[in-house]
C-alpha cells in the first residue's frame, strides 16, 4: 500500500528533512523539527505524490486517501485532547501549501479549520474568551470563502470597512464579540448571494475542499509565473501539511512572529526578526499592525519605541532563542522561521532555509566556515553564483526615496543617475564636457559604441535580455534597463513619454538594472566593497574549481577591473568595437567605400597605428595572461553612416559625392546580415583586413617585447568559419604577416590561431578544421541562433509565450541548451580532440558568464569559460560549484 499521509508532532515523526521531494519543504522540516524534540503542534502531510495522482486523474484523489487522512487525525485528536467538529471541544486546523522549493506566497492557505456555528461556541467557553472565537470564525469565513468558494476578498473588506465607519472604529481589534457576531452573518450572506449555497458548516467536507484548493493553487497563475521565474518544474507538484492550530490571538500571553537565525541583509549573527502580540500570523505578514521587533538591539537599532519580545515575555524569549541555536547547529544553516506563543507555550510553526542578501551570504559561509560549522566545500555551494552581481556594481541606497515611473528588463546590473541624451554622439560630447548622461534609445546598435561607453546607463524601450544593449551594457559595466515599452521615445523632438509624464533631453533619471526599474530624478548609490569576506570566498572558489575564467573585453579599462575581479586571460577581444571611436569610424568608412584593394590598403594603413596602439594597452594590461583577439566579424554595412553629417564627413574624405556614399551604403545592407558577408568571409574577399589587423596584433606583440622584455603570446581567432578551406587559407595570411613582422623587427613571436565555433557545419567538420586550428572557441551567441534559427533580436517577442506554455524552460540566449547547441558543442569537442588532443577549448558567448551553461561546460569539458567583467566572480564561483558536484571530468589545462 503507498503511504499517501506522513505524521507528525508529540516528540516522534514518520519523515524526516532529506524527503523534501516527497513532503514539501515545510513537511519535512515540520517533521524534522518534531523528531529532533522542538515543540511543533501535531499535524499530518499529504504528500507531493498526491498532487501528481490529483492532476493526472481529474483532481480525483486516491482510493484510501481518505482512511490514511482520518487516522492520521485522530492521532493529532489524541495528542491535543480535543475532537474536530466536536461542539463542545473542538480541534481546529490550519491548511498550508509546501512545494519542495520554497514559493512564499504562491500557494492558498486557510487557518481556523473547523468552526462552524456550534463549535465557535465551543472554542469560546474552552478559551474563555467570547471575542476571541468570533474573531476566528470571521477570519475562517474570508479565507475559506476567498480561497476555496471564490469570493473576492474585498467583499469581505467591504463588509469590515462598512461596520467599522458604522461603529466609529479605526482598527479590527476595537469590534466586540457582539460586533463580531454580526460581520459573520453579513460575510455568510455574502457567500450566500456570490456562491448560490450557504457557508459549508460541516468540519468535514471543509477540509476536502481546503485540501483540494490547495492542490488546485498549484496551477493558479501566480504559482505557474513563480515557477517559470525560478526554474521550478511543474511536476514536482506541492505538499499539503494539516496541523492543530495554536492561537497567539487569545490575549497579551499570546503572540507570533517571524525570525532568522541571523540577519538576512547584513548576515551578523544576531537573533532578527519581528512579533506581534495578541495576533495571528497573517497580521504580520500583512501588515495590518505595526510589527514589534524581538531583540533589545533590534528595537535599538531600528529606533523603536514599541517593547521588544525579550522585555515584553522573557522567558519565551529565551526558550526561542535556544531553538534558534538549535536549529543552526542542526541545519548548519542560516534558519527562516515562524512561531506562535499560546498563553505562554512556544510553538515552532515552520523553519525553511532562509534567503538573504549576496552580502549576508558571503559573510555567514565565511563565518560558519570559521564556526566550524560547515567546511569550504559546503559554503561554497550555499552561495548563489548570480547573487553576487548585486555586490559587483553601485547600488541604490536603500534608504533614499524613489519615484519609478517604468519598468524594463534587468538586462545589465547597477545602478545609475544622469542626464537623459537621445544620441551616441550628443552622450559623447556631454561625458567629454563632465556631464553624467543616461543614453535612452529605441534600441541601440554597434554605431552606438562610443555613447554607450560614456553614458553610466543605458536605457532602450525595445530589446531583450541578449539585445545589443544588454550585451555590451554587461560587457562595459554599464547599468541597463532594456525593453522599457511604456517608454515613448521622440528622438527629433528631443522628448521621452510615459503616460502623461513628459521628460525632456537634460532630466535627470536613475536606473536600476538589477530590478529593470527607471525612476524620475537622481538616487543616491552605495559602492561595492569587494574585500573581506568576498574575497576569502573567492580564494576557495579558485582552489577547488578545473576551468579557468576569462574575460571578454576590448579596452584596457575594461581589462583592468577585469583583472581585478581576478580574471585570467582576455578570451574575446572584439576589434571591431575598436574602429567606432570618432578618430577611426571615418578611415574604417574610407575602407568599406574603396573601390579596389589599393585604395581598401591606404585606408587601413590610417587604421594600423590606432589598432596596434589599442593591442599595445591591452597586452601590458594583462601582462602575461593570454589574450585571444577575434579579426573582424560584423558585416561592413553597420560602419557605414546614415545622418546627413556623417555622409557628407565620409564624402569629403574619400572623395566620392554623397550620392555615391549612399548608393555604396544602400549596396551592402543584406537582408540577413547574420547569415551573410560577415566573419572569415570578410577575409576570404578583402584580405588586406585582416593582413592589416595581424599586423598589428605582431607589431604590438614586438614593441611591448622591445619595452618591457616581456613575451606576449597572443592567440588570433578567426570568426565564422563553417569550411575547414576558409580557415586554412586565412591560416596562412596570419603566418605570412607573422614571419614579415619577425623579420621587419627582429623579435621572436610565438602565437596560435584558433577559429571561434559558432556555426552547426563548423562543429561537425572540427576534425578537420582542427588539423590546423590549435584553439576552439564557442560562440554560443551565434551558435544558439544558427542552431534553432532564431535572430536573439527578435526571439523576445515570442520566447516569453513559449515558456509560459512549458515549450522550452528557458530562453536559450539566456541560458545554455544542453540537448542541441550542448550536442553540437560535444561533437566538436570530440573531433576536435580527435585531431589534436592538446587542442585548447573555450566558450566567448554571452553564455560563459551563466552559472547553469558553466555547469554544462564543466562535462564537455572545457578549459575555460569567458564572459563580460562584471560577471568573472560569478563565473569564478560557478566553475567551482560545477568541480564540487561531480561535473568535472578533468579539464585539460586554462
Amino acid at each position: 500500500m503507498t503511504t499517501w499521509v506522513y505524521s507528525f508532532g508529540g516528540g516522534a515523526a514518520d519523515g524526516r528533512a532529506e524527503m523534501k521531494e516527497l513532503l514539501g519543504g515545510k513537511g519535512a522540516n515540520l517533521a524534522e523539527m518534531s523528531a529532533i524534540g522542538l515543540p511543533v503542534p501535531p499535524g499530518f502531510t499529504i504528500t507531493t505524490e498526491v498532487c501528481t495522482y490529483f492532476y493526472e486523474h481529474d483532481r480525483k484523489y486516491p482510493d484510501d486517501l481518505r482512511d490514511q487522512m482520518n487516522a492520521a487525525l485522530t492521532r493529532i485528536e489524541d495528542l491535543v485532547g480535543a475532537k474536530f467538529g466536536d461542539p463542545k471541544n473542538p480541534l481546529l486546523l490550519s491548511v498550508r501549501s509546501g512545494a519542495r522549493a520554497s514559493m512564499p506566497g504562491m500557494m492558498d492557505t486557510v487557518l481556523n479549520l473547523g468552526l462552524n456555528d456550534e463549535t465557535v461556541e465551543g472554542l469560546a467557553r474552552n478559551a474563555g474568551d467570547r471575542r476571541f472565537a468570533y474573531d476566528s470564525y470571521r477570519r475562517f469565513i474570508q479565507m475559506f470563502g476567498d480561497v476555496v468558494l471564490g469570493v473576492d476578498h474585498h467583499h469581505f473588506e467591504e463588509i469590515l470597512e462598512l461596520a467599522k465607519e458604522d461603529h466609529g472604529y479605526m482598527l479590527d481589534t476595537e469590534l466586540t464579540a457582539e460586533d463580531w457576531a454580526k460581520v459573520i452573518e453579513d460575510y455568510k450572506a455574502k457567500v450566500l448571494a456570490e456562491t448560490g449555497e450557504p457557508f459549508p458548516q460541516s468540519p468535514g467536507d471543509q477540509a476536502w475542499a481546503a485540501v483540494g484548493a490547495v492542490f488546485g493553487s498549484w496551477m493558479n497563475q501566480r504559482a505557474i509565473t513563480y515557477r517559470r521565474l525560478h526554474d521550478i518544474p511543474a511536476d514536482w507538484g506541492t505538499a499539503v501539511n494539516l496541523q492543530a492550530m495554536v492561537f497567539g490571538n487569545m490575549g497579551d500571553d499570546c503572540a507570533t512572529g517571524v525570525a532568522f537565525t541571523r540577519d538576512p541583509a547584513t548576515g551578523d549573527n544576531s537573533f532578527y526578526g519581528e512579533y506581534l502580540v495578541n495576533a495571528q500570523g497573517e497580521d504580520v505578514v500583512a501588515g495590518i499592525r505595526t510589527p514589534q521587533n524581538l531583540t533589545l538591539h533590534g528595537k535599538k537599532m531600528n529606533g523603536s519605541k514599541l517593547p521588544a519580545m525579550e522585555e515584553v515575555m522573557p522567558e519565551v524569549f529565551g526558550q526561542l532563542n535556544d531553538v534558534r541555536l538549535t536549529l543552526e547547529q542542526h541545519y548548519k544553516d542560516m534558519q527562516d522561521i515562524e512561531f506562535t506563543v499560546q498563553r505562554g507555550t512556544l510553538y515552532m510553526l515552520q523553519t525553511r532555509t532562509g534567503k538573504r542578501t549576496a552580502a549576508a551570504a558571503l559573510k555567514i559561509a565565511a563565518e560558519m566556515v570559521a564556526e566550524g560549522l560547515i567546511d569550504e566545500k559546503e559554503a561554497l555551494l550555499r552561495i548563489d553564483p548570480a547573487s553576487l552581481d548585486q555586490l559587483l556594481h553601485p547600488t541604490l541606497d536603500p534608504e533614499a526615496e524613489r519615484k519609478v515611473i517604468a519598468r524594463g528588463l534587468p538586462a545589465s546590473p547597477g545602478a545609475a543617475s544622469g542626464k537623459i541624451v537621445f544620441t551616441a554622439d550628443e552622450a559623447e560630447a556631454q561625458a567629454g564636457a563632465g556631464e553624467t548622461v543616461i543614453l535612452c534609445r529605441t534600441e541601440t546598435s554597434p554605431e552606438d559604441i562610443h555613447g554607450m561607453h560614456a553614458a553610466v546607463g543605458i536605457l532602450t524601450t525595445r530589446g531583450g535580455m541578449t539585445s545589443h544593449a544588454a550585451v555590451v551594457a554587461r560587457g562595459m559595466g554599464r547599468a541597463c534597463v532594456a525593453g522599457a515599452g511604456e517608454l515613448r521615445i521622440d528622438h527629433k523632438s528631443g522628448v521621452m513619454r510615459v503616460r502623461d509624464l513628459e521628460l525632456r533631453e537634460g532630466d535627470l533619471i536613475t536606473l536600476d538594472g538589477s530590478t529593470g526599474e527607471v525612476m524620475q530624478g537622481a538616487v543616491p548609490t552605495v559602492q561595492p566593497e569587494l574585500s573581506g569576506d568576498f574575497a576569502t570566498v573567492m580564494s576557495w572558489a579558485d582552489r577547488h574549481r578545473s576551468m579557468g575564467v576569462r574575460v571578454n573585453c576590448d579596452t584596457p579599462q575594461e581589462a583592468k577591473v577585469a583583472v581585478a575581479f581576478g580574471c585570467e586571460g582576455i578570451g574575446l577581444c572584439r576589434t571591431e568595437h575598436m574602429f567606432f571611436d570618432a578618430q577611426r569610424i571615418v578611415a574604417m568608412r574610407e575602407m568599406i567605400l574603396a573601390d579596389s584593394g589599393e585604395k581598401r590598403r591606404q585606408a587601413l594603413d590610417k587604421l594600423l597605428p590606432y589598432q596596434r596602439d589599442d593591442f599595445v594597452a591591452l597586452f601590458k594590461e594583462m601582462g602575461d595572461r593570454p589574450v585571444t583577439i577575434r579579426l573582424l566579424d560584423p558585416p561592413l554595412h553597420e560602419f557605414l553612416p546614415h545622418e546627413d553629417a556623417a555622409v557628407a564627413e565620409v564624402a569629403k574624405a574619400s572623395g566620392l559625392s554623397e550620392e555615391q556614399v549612399r548608393a555604396r551604403s544602400l549596396k551592402l545592407v543584406e537582408t540577413n546580415p547574420m547569415l551573410g558577408h560577415r566573419g572569415c568571409r570578410l577575409g576570404i574577399t578583402y584580405p588586406e583586413i585582416y593582413e592589416m589587423q595581424a599586423r598589428a596584433i605582431f607589431e604590438a606583440v614586438a614593441a611591448v617585447a622591445k619595452e618591457t622584455g616581456k613575451t606576449v603570446v597572443p592567440e588570433v581567432m578567426i570568426p565564422l568559419v563553417s569550411i575547414e578551406q576558409e580557415f586554412t587559407v586565412l591560416r596562412k595570411l596570419v603566418d605570412k604577416v607573422a614571419e614579415a613582422v619577425r623579420n621587419a623587427e627582429e623579435v621572436e613571436i610565438g602565437y596560435l590561431v584558433g577559429t571561434m565555433i559558432e556555426l552547426p557545419r563548423a562543429c561537425l567538420r572540427a576534425g578537420q578544421i582542427a588539423e590546423g586550428a590549435e584553439f576552439f572557441s564557442f560562440g554560443t551567441n551565434d551558435l544558439t541562433q544558427t542552431a534553432y534559427g532564431l535572430s536573439r533580436d527578435d526571439a523576445g517577442n515570442f520566447l516569453g509565450a513559449y515558456e509560459q506554455r512549458e515549450l522550452i524552460e528557458q530562453d536559450p540566449f539566456i541560458s545554455l541548451d544542453p540537448e542541441g547547441v550542448g550536442e553540437l558543442m560535444l561533437i566538436a569537442a570530440e573531433r576536435g580532440r580527435g585531431t589534436r588532443p592538446d587542442i585548447k577549448l573555450g566558450i566567448c558567448g554571452e553564455h560563459g558568464g551563466d552559472p547553469a551553461s558553466i555547469a554544462f561546460c564543466q562535462t564537455v569539458p572545457l578549459d575555460y569559460v569567458s564572459c563580460s567583467p562584471y560577471r568573472v566572480p560569478i563565473a569564478r564561483l560557478a566553475a567551482a560549484q560545477a568541480a564540487l558536484t561531480g561535473h568535472a571530468i578533468g579539464a585539460v589545462g586554462r
